[in-house]
């Protein structure tokens, strides 16, 4: 059947398109996403064509997951994430199917199948981040500790599940752990979930960790964190980055408490 949803799949590529996206998604040599192979299908038509394979059998996700061609995984892991989310539905729950999406997921996850950005930030939140949210949570670091790019975005990504439902415990946990990962997409993806905890769940915890560890921080991950800060929180911020010293500290200290909501 998975041959099926290829089929669909190819009726919808385009050729100028594949060219275009294996620029945007850096398919060169060296690059991270050296040798993903794209027919040109846009985001929006992969998604339809899965929502018409919506109940595809596990082991045909599999073998879709499997391909080379980057938009038959990303069909795959959107089939997993609308199963695993119906399978969690209040009234027809079903603990035993989302565990085998799950399952299913992680094995894809450690052979190396959802191996670029925009696969791990549609599906790791939603299926491990929904998975894992009520359950030991080893797992996110076990893959945030692997130097692997794309096992420590997983990792990463998956936090933002339970950011979702106002526990920052973990990317606070997790997030010192990765502060000398200098990986443009680790760094971005750091940043990002930092940014989130301010956003969703308690600005005063992200200011306390920027005063703890701002001095270390990657520029990047720093700017991203930081984004939804005033002008001079972010500007002492990136002060104390810079001086790495005791007076940066008091700098950032200082921005925390101005940027902290009323109330908060």
């Amino acid at each position: 059947m998975h041959d099926e949803v290829v089929r669909a799949l190819g009726e919808v590529a385009d050729a100028g398109d594949a060219q275009h996206l294996q620029r945007f998604f850096k398919t060169g040599p060296g690059d991270y996403g050296e040798g993903d192979l794209f027919i040109g299908v846009r985001v929006p038509a992969t998604r339809k064509v899965a929502a018409r394979f919506a109940d595809l059998p596990l082991p045909e996700v599999d073998a879709l997951l499997d391909s080379p061609v980057h938009e038959h995984r990303l069909a795959a892991l959107l089939i997993l994430v609308g199963r695993f989310e119906r399978a969690g539905a209040v009234r027809t729950r079903d603990e035993a199917e989302r565990e085998r999406i799950a399952d299913c997921y992680l094995a894809a996850v450690l052979r190396g199948r959802v191996n670029n950005w925009d696969l791990v930030d549609s599906s790791a939140e939603r299926v491990l981040g929904g998975w894992l949210y009520d359950r030991p949570r080893d797992l996110v670091f076990t893959l945030g500790d692997d130097d692997d790019l794309w096992r420590r975005r997983v990792a990463l990504l998956t936090t933002f599940g339970f950011i979702r439902r106002g526990d920052a415990s973990t990317t606070l946990e997790l997030a010192p752990r990765l502060l000398g990962d200098r990986r443009d997409l680790t760094q971005k993806a750091l940043g990002w979930m930092l940014r989130e905890v301010g956003k969703r769940v308690d600005r005063v915890l992200l200011t306390g960790f920027l005063d703890r560890y701002a001095a270390e921080m990657g520029a990047v991950a720093l700017s991203y964190a930081t984004e939804h800060l005033d002008a001079d929180a972010r500007a002492g911020y990136r002060r104390g980055r810079r001086l790495g010293s005791s007076k940066g500290g008091a700098a950032k200290s200082s921005a925390s408490k101005r940027s902290a909501p009323e109330g908060g």
